[in-house]
């Protein structure tokens, strides 16, 4: 597919440089958002939303990050997922985490006051993995600047000390490869770079590492039959990791559908090297204007120190983000290289 031609696909009105914050709705994303909340508010029983579509939207991010359907849980948010790792460690348990990395991969494990939490350079995150870490948890792309983790090495790490490890793949999933399945646990939010609405969420776990968790939430949808588990205890829990699934947010999975089908039809593999292209088409642009982002190789660039021309750039119409003290600029499939260099000229006065 030709990505420049996306553009039906997307109704944006402004120069949309954010998807690290939030990415647009498709289209066919909000007339299926549009259609539930309809029919909802008629009273139709369709409004109800459909399990049926949820169970295509789990079978879609499976297929998306490379691991089999029964390895994936759904919820609503990310924090979420992480508390149930959290609450799954003994105490004592240290807990190792990149400097500065996103607070729903490292606050979890900070209020369980009887964890210890170990923070290191994200350069030297292997390195720091020890005898006494029980787990390593990361997000494999970092959201304030858009530096990657050496997530094989802090694999390897954590397989030659026993540790487990857990990885926020929120600013990875949809632009960047990425196969869930060397790590014990993965979490996603859907509604970033994989072009969903808030209120859906991605858990998987490891065929080894399922019995490491309590389904703490479970509802009637962490049952193997949730037809007969509405009422009184669970007969049983389901297999794999469904059982750790929480209540569906249809809104966002009516959305997520047409979303995950268009990316699948693109092919993340393009999708990277469309954005990334981009990104080093702003890098360049940059670094003739004197400015010097932080490096990386992501479609997140982040320059410091310019946080602070960000409220100008809204007033353009271009939109962005400041994140700790710099300005950043995120590129997605919807993105075009006029998009790049009206950004440059703003900057440039």
């Amino acid at each position: 597919m030709d990505l420049p031609a996306l553009s039906v696909e997307f109704a944006h009105s402004t120069t949309y440089l954010n998807t690290a914050s939030c990415g647009v709705l498709p289209r066919s994303a909000v007339a299926e958002v549009r259609a539930l909340a309809e029919a909802a508010g008629a009273g139709d029983p369709a409004g109800f939303g459909d399990f049926d579509r949820v169970g295509r939207v789990r079978a879609a991010f499976a297929r998306l990050v490379g691991v089999p359907v029964e390895r994936v849980a759904l919820g609503s948010s990310v924090s979420t997922h992480v508390g149930l790792v959290a609450a799954a460690l003994p105490a004592g348990a240290e807990v190792l985490c990149p400097e500065g990395d996103f607070a729903s991969v490292m606050n979890p494990f900070v209020v369980r006051a009887d964890l210890k939490l170990r923070l290191a350079p994200l350069e030297s995150l292997a390195e720091a993995v020890g005898p006494g870490t029980a787990l390593v948890s990361l997000s494999a792309v970092q959201s304030a600047d858009g530096r990657t983790a050496d997530l094989a090495a802090v694999r390897a790490a954590t397989a030659a000390h026993g540790a487990r490890m857990l990885v926020d793949a929120t600013q990875a999933a949809g632009c960047v490869p990425f196969d869930a399945a060397p790590y014990d646990y993965t979490v996603t939010a859907g509604y970033k770079w994989l072009l969903g609405a808030r209120g859906a969420s991605y858990l998987t776990v490891s065929e080894e590492a399922e019995d490491t968790l309590i389904p703490l939430h479970a509802g009637w949808v962490a049952a193997e039959s949730v037809w007969e588990a509405t009422y009184g205890p669970m007969p049983r829990l389901a297999d794999g990791a469904r059982r750790f699934d929480e209540s569906p947010a249809f809104l966002g999975y009516h959305a997520a559908e047409p979303s995950l089908a268009l990316l699948e039809r693109i092919g993340v593999a393009a999708v990277h090297a469309h954005d990334t292209a981009l990104a080093d088409r702003y890098r360049a642009g940059l670094a003739r204007l004197g400015h010097e982002p932080v490096a990386g190789q992501t479609p997140i660039v982040t320059v410091p120190g310019l946080a602070h021309r960000q409220p100008e750039l809204q007033a353009a119409g271009i939109v962005t983000s400041a994140r700790a003290g710099g300005l950043r600029a995120s590129f997605h499939l919807y993105n075009t290289e006029a998009d790049v260099d009206r950004l440059l000229d703003v900057l440039d006065g």
